[in-house]
């Protein structure tokens, strides 16, 4: 799917929405819209290399700058804010939704309240680790917001495999209204999830960065792409081939490519004062999967059907956050669709990349291995042994 088309500021297409995007980034939420038929008519970013790819990509939209100095969005029928997920993480700081970072969702309701007419739609995105942070007050915080207002809601955890991307990411999607039902977006689509079966003919994803409480397994795809690491470095995710016991790093255009975007989307990045090659990483790691905004879009100009009979009965207060509800005036109904809308065949991971593999260092192989002998982590047969053999190979190769 080609997304290297340049979103422009002009009328929506017929049946399009105009979009605001806040917390931008590097407009992965917009792109999938605009692949959708909407049009993005402003941007707001902070971060100096993300907003150098958004200049060149999103040629002519204006860029608003820091949420906390917009005094009012222009009017449009569609608020976007993936808003920084940092304090909500499980590999961050989990300080919450009142952290420093995560906190900044209040000027989205801020600016919201700016407007008497508000926009018809409000779409958040963040990680699923919110649902259960604090048992749940950051979920409680949005849905209070959002109700105190006057919106309708519903969200729905979705993973980006769903939409043939061979890696595993899991986020939340929310989307809110005064006048439009959500339902009818986020619930019409439902497919069975497809968990492949390991075998040495695919390909497996792991983080090497981890190994003491989990590794990030994917069988046949990536885990998760981050911005960081538990160690504070890059972290491109490790590829084990089980025929042939190599152990690699994809590059950083695969891994764009792993987020919907294409080849060096990120590259105008570079050209911020003070940037480094590897801060690309950061940018997709934090970015969103297109092709599920793709989709978001896709109902939003054609909204579908809602089953009543997916939904469940009222959920109390206190017990933990399903994987789907909606709601409003304080009621919350879990509904029971699975975290795969669609299910659209992903190529073999092997097939998907492209681009040369680099092998994992024997440093941060060994790293792993001492981690792992120690964790008491299952493994796949075979698995450590191939580690240990690579970080020995590695190791010596750069000694000599």
């Amino acid at each position: 799917m080609s997304t290297m088309g340049k979103p422009k500021s002009a009328e929506a297409t017929e049946g399009g929405l105009t979009v605001a995007g806040l917390f931008a980034g590097i407009g992965g939420i917009e792109l999938g819209l605009h692949q959708a038929g909407h049009t993005t008519v402003t941007l707001s970013e902070i971060e100096p290399a993300a907003l150098r790819v958004l200049q060149q990509r999103f040629e002519g939209v204006p860029l608003l700058g820091d949420v906390r100095d917009i005094k009012a969005l222009p009017r449009v029928d569609v608020v976007a804010a993936g808003f920084p997920c940092q304090d909500l993480s499980q590999a961050g700081r989990t300080a919450g939704i009142a952290g420093h970072q995560s906190g900044l969702i209040g000027h989205v309701f801020r600016l919201l309240d700016a407007r008497r007419r508000g926009p018809s739609w409000l779409l958040l995105e963040n990680v699923s680790f919110m649902l259960h942070l604090d048992r749940g007050k950051a979920m409680r915080y949005l849905v209070d917001e959002l109700e105190a207002r006057g919106y309708n809601w519903a969200y729905r955890i979705v993973d980006t495999r769903a939409f043939g991307l061979p890696q595993r990411r899991q986020r939340v999607m929310m989307l809110a209204s005064r006048s439009e039902d959500p339902r009818e977006v986020l619930f019409a689509d439902d497919s069975e999830p497809f968990e492949p079966d390991f075998s040495t003919g695919v390909w497996c994803g792991f983080y090497w960065t981890e190994g003491l409480r989990g590794l990030g397994w994917a069988v046949d795809a990536v885990p998760t792409i981050k911005g960081g690491s538990s160690i504070g470095i890059p972290s491109p995710p490790a590829i084990w081939d089980p025929r042939s016991g190599t152990i690699s790093t994809p590059e950083i255009r695969d891994t764009e490519r792993f987020q919907g975007f294409e080849a060096d989307w990120t590259l105008p990045a570079l050209n911020a004062p003070g940037v480094r090659r590897h801060h690309r990483w950061k940018l997709v790691g934090n970015a969103v999967s297109v092709p599920v905004f793709r989709w978001v879009g896709d109902r939003l100009r054609r909204p579908g059907v809602f089953d009543k009979g997916r939904s469940r009965d009222l959920l109390p207060r206190g017990v933990a956050w399903p994987k789907a509800a909606w709601g409003f005036n304080g009621a919350v109904y879990p509904v029971d669709v699975s975290m795969w809308p669609v299910r659209i065949r992903a190529p073999h991971l092997r097939d998907f990349v492209i681009y040369p593999l680099a092998p994992l260092s024997g440093r941060a192989a060994a790293g792993f291995l001492g981690r792992a002998e120690t964790s008491g982590l299952h493994f796949e047969v075979g698995f450590l042994d191939a580690v240990r053999r690579h970080a020995a190979r590695m190791l010596r190769a750069e000694v000599a």
